[in-house]
C-alpha cells in the first residue's frame, strides 16, 4: 500500500467510525465502545507507518483537483513533512488515549454515543488539517473542529455553565475565524492557487502583494482558535465539558491547530516584520498572563486550562521568533504531559468529589485513594515546570534558546525585538509556571483535614492510558537528538544561559510557593467541622468541603480540618482577585461588544415592533374597516334597499341639474 493511500485512510477511519458508530449505535449498543476506540487505534497505527516512510526527508505530495472553480482552484492535496508525521502521530495517541479512557470515565452517561462519534468526528477533523495540502480543505477541518468543539463542551446541556460555556467557545472564534477567512482568499488571491506548497513558492519569490494584512487576518483566526490574547477567553470556560474532551482540545485538537497552521505557513508571516512584532506581543501576553490567572484559580480544570493558553504562548513566540522547528516541539511534548495532567485531574476530581483545590485541601490521603494520579500527574507537572530531564524542560528551553539568539542578533529571521518580548516573558512566565504547578501540587494532595471519601478503585481503563501518557511526559524531551531530521534541521540541544536561567527560574518559583504554602498552613487554625458553615462569612468552598467529608470518621468526639491555606493569595496579594476573574477581560467584552449588539437588537426590536407591524396591521384595518361598512349596509330589507336607490337617483338627478344650470 502506497504511503499516499496510508495518509488517506488515517483522517477517514475516524470518520467511518463515527458515521458507523452513530448508525449502529441504537439498535447494537454492544458495538458502540468498540467503534470508538478501535478506528483510533487503526488511524494512530497508519500515522505511525506514514511517519516512518516519510522519515524526515522529503514532503509527500499529492494532489488532485476537486471541482473547476473558473479562477483559483480548490484541490484534495496532500502535503506531509516532518511536522505534519509528527503531529499526526500526537493526535492519534491522544485520541486514542481519551477514547479508552471514556469507556470508564462516561461508563454510565446516557449520552455516551453521541459524545464517541464527535470525539472520533473531532480527531478525524484535526488529521485533515494536519495532512491538507490545499488551504480551502483544511479550512474545512478547521470549522468542523469548531462545530464539534460546540458540542462537545455542551455535553451536559442540562446545565447552564455548559450551555453558556460552548455558546461562548462558539462566538469567540467564530469572531476569529471571519477575518480568518478573509486572509486565506487574500492569500490564495495574491498566491492563485489554494495549494500550500504554491502559496510558500509565491512568498518566496516576493509574489505576496500585501504580507501585513493578510498576515494580521490569519492572526485573528489563529487567537480564536488557539487560544491566544485576546481571543482566549473561551478557554477556561469550556472546563464544564467532559473532562476527556478537555484533554483533547488542550493537547491535540482545536487550540493546537492555529499553532500548527502558522507553522506550516510561517514564511508567510516572515514576510512581514510588523505581524512578527505583533505576533510576539500576543505571545509574550498570553504566556504572563495566563500564568498570573492560573495562580489565583480554585477550580483544578481552570488551573490547567490556564496553564495550556500560557504554553501556547510558548508556542507562538517561538513562532514570532521565526524557528517552527521549536514550536512543534513544544507542542508535542505539551500535547503529552497535558492530556497526561486533563486525565489525572478526571480521577482526582472523581475521588474526591470536586472540582475545587480548596475543598482538596482539607482532606487527607487523597494522594492514597489514587496513587497513579498522584505518580502520573507529579511527572507531568514537573514537565510542565520544565524541570529537567521532563520533556517540557527540552521543549521549553528550545523556544528560550531560539528567542535569544534572535535577540542577540544571532538571525535574521525575526525582528530583533521581538526575540526580547519573548524571551523576558518566558523567563518570567517560567517562575509563574512552576509556582501555579507546585500550588496544585500541594493542595491536592498535601491536604490536611478529614479523610477523603472512598469512591473504590477506578477503572482500569483510566489508570493505564496515565501510564502510557506518562512515558513521553519523562522521555519525549531527550528524542531531541534524532528529531532535526523531522525540524528542518534545526539543533534543538538546550542552550546553556537559558537552561540555567529557565531552570534556575523555576526552582524559584516551586521554592517560593512551597514556603508560602508552609507559612499560610503554619498560621491556618483548626476549627471544628460544623464551625465553618456555621460562620457567617464561610466561603462556598469550604461549606461544599464539609459536606463532602461529613461521612469521615471523627478524631475523639469531633473531627478537626484546617482552613485551607492559599500560597496563590500570598504570593498575588491584591493581585488575586483580579487574576482569579482573568483580569476582567469578560466585563470588558461585554462592555465593548455585548452591551452594543444587546442594543442594537433592542432598537431593531422596536422598529420591528412599533413601525413595520404598525404598517402591517394598518393593511390589515382598512380592508376590515371598509368590509364592516359594507356589512352594514347589507341588512337583508327591501325597504332600505328601495329607499337607499330613490335617495341615490334623487342625489343624480340634483346633480346633474346643478352641471346643467352651471353651463
Amino acid at each position: 500500500m502506497t504511503t499516499t493511500t496510508l495518509a488517506v485512510l488515517v483522517p477517514l477511519l475516524p470518520f467511518l467510525g463515527a458515521a458507523a458508530g452513530l448508525l449502529l449505535g441504537r439498535t447494537a449498543p454492544g458495538y458502540v465502545r468498540p467503534l470508538a476506540v478501535l478506528p483510533s487505534l487503526a488511524s494512530l497505527v497508519l500515522a505511525v507507518l506514514v511517519a516512518v516512510r516519510q522519515g524526515g526527508g522529503l514532503a509527500i505530495n499529492a494532489a488532485t483537483e476537486l471541482t473547476p472553480t473558473g479562477s483559483v482552484p480548490i484541490e484534495l492535496a496532500l502535503h506531509i513533512d516532518g511536522f505534519a508525521a509528527l503531529v499526526a502521530v500526537l493526535v492519534g495517541v491522544v485520541a486514542s488515549c481519551v477514547q479508552i479512557y471514556s469507556t470508564g470515565y462516561l461508563r454510565n452517561d446516557p449520552r455516551y454515543l453521541s459524545y464517541a462519534a464527535l470525539v472520533s468526528l473531532f480527531t478525524s477533523a484535526m488529521l485533515l488539517v494536519v495532512y491538507s495540502g490545499d488551504l480551502i480543505v483544511l479550512l474545512v477541518g478547521w470549522e468542523v473542529m469548531g462545530i464539534c468543539s460546540y458540542f462537545l463542551v455542551g455535553h451536559y446541556w442540562e446545565t447552564p455553565e455548559a450551555r453558556a460555556a460552548s455558546i461562548k467557545a462558539f462566538l469567540v472564534t467564530k469572531l476569529g475565524d471571519v477575518p480568518f477567512l478573509i486572509g486565506l482568499f487574500a492569500l490564495g488571491t495574491d498566491a492563485g492557487s489554494f495549494r500550500i506548497t504554491t502559496v510558500l513558492g509565491t512568498v518566496a519569490s516576493g509574489g505576496l502583494h500585501h504580507p501585513t494584512l493578510i498576515a494580521l487576518l490569519l492572526l485573528a483566526g489563529v487567537a480564536g482558535k488557539s487560544a491566544l490574547f485576546p481571543l482566549h477567553t473561551w478557554l477556561p470556560d469550556a472546563m464544564a465539558g467532559p473532562t476527556p474532551v478537555s484533554a483533547l482540545i488542550h493537547a491535540a485538537t482545536m487550540v493546537a491547530a492555529g499553532i500548527y497552521f502558522v507553522a506550516r505557513l510561517l514564511p508567510v508571516f516572515q514576510a512581514s516584520s510588523a505581524a512578527m512584532v505583533v505576533l510576539a506581543v500576543m505571545a509574550a501576553v498570553t504566556m504572563a498572563g495566563s500564568a498570573l490567572a492560573a495562580l489565583a484559580q480554585d477550580d483544578i480544570k481552570r488551573v490547567l486550562a490556564y496553564s495550556t493558553i500560557g504554553q501556547l504562548g510558548y508556542m507562538a513566540g517561538a513562532l514570532a521568533v521565526g524557528d517552527r522547528g521549536a514550536a512543534v516541539f513544544h507542542l508535542l511534548s505539551h500535547g503529552a504531559f497535558k492530556a497526561l495532567l486533563f486525565l489525572a485531574a478526571g480521577v482526582i476530581i472523581h475521588a474526591s468529589g470536586t472540582n475545587s483545590l480548596a475543598v482538596m485541601s482539607r482532606m487527607t490521603g487523597l494522594r492514597s485513594r489514587v496513587p497513579d494520579a498522584y505518580w502520573t500527574m507529579t511527572v507531568a507537572l514537573l514537565a510542565l515546570a520544565a524541570i529537567p530531564p521532563f520533556s517540557g524542560f527540552f521543549s521549553k528551553e528550545a523556544v528560550l534558546g531560539a528567542a535569544e539568539h534572535v535577540a542577540t542578533g544571532h538571525t535574521e529571521h525575526a525582528p530583533g525585538s521581538a526575540g526580547w518580548i519573548v524571551l523576558v516573558a518566558g523567563l518570567v512566565t517560567a517562575v509563574l509556571t512552576a509556582a501555579y504547578a507546585t500550588r496544585l501540587w500541594l493542595l491536592a494532595f498535601h491536604g490536611r483535614g478529614v479523610e477523603a471519601p472512598d469512591h473504590g478503585k477506578e477503572p482500569r481503563s483510566m489508570t493505564v492510558v496515565l501510564w502510557v501518557l506518562a512515558v513521553p511526559s519523562l522521555a519525549f524531551g531527550l528524542a531531541y537528538g534524532p528529531l532535526p531530521e523531522w525540524f528542518d534541521g534545526r539543533d534543538l540541544t538546550p542552550v546553556l544561559t537559558t537552561s540555567v536561567l529557565g531552570t534556575g527560574l523555576a526552582l524559584v518559583g516551586g521554592i517560593i510557593t512551597y514556603g508560602a504554602w508552609r507559612h499560610t498552613t503554619a498560621l491556618a487554625p483548626r476549627v471544628p467541622m460544623g464551625a465553618v458553615a456555621a460562620h457567617p462569612d464561610a466561603e462556598p468552598a469550604l461549606v461544599e468541603a464539609e459536606a463532602i467529608a461529613s461521612h469521615a470518621p471523627a478524631f475523639g468526639d469531633v473531627a478537626y480540618a484546617p482552613d485551607p491555606a492559599d500560597p496563590g493569595r500570598l504570593l498575588l496579594g491584591p493581585l488575586h482577585r483580579h487574576a482569579a476573574v482573568g483580569f476582567h477581560l469578560d466585563a470588558v467584552y461585554h462592555v465593548l461588544f455585548v452591551r452594543p449588539v444587546q442594543a442594537g437588537a433592542t432598537l431593531v426590536r422596536f422598529l420591528d415592533r412599533e413601525v413595520v407591524d404598525t404598517y402591517v396591521r394598518g393593511a390589515a384595518a382598512l380592508p376590515r374597516l371598509l368590509g364592516a361598512a359594507v356589512r352594514r349596509a347589507q341588512t337583508g330589507n327591501v325597504q332600505t334597499y328601495v329607499s337607499a336607490l330613490l335617495a341615490g337617483t334623487v342625489v343624480l338627478v340634483v346633480a346633474a341639474l346643478l352641471v346643467a344650470t352651471g353651463a
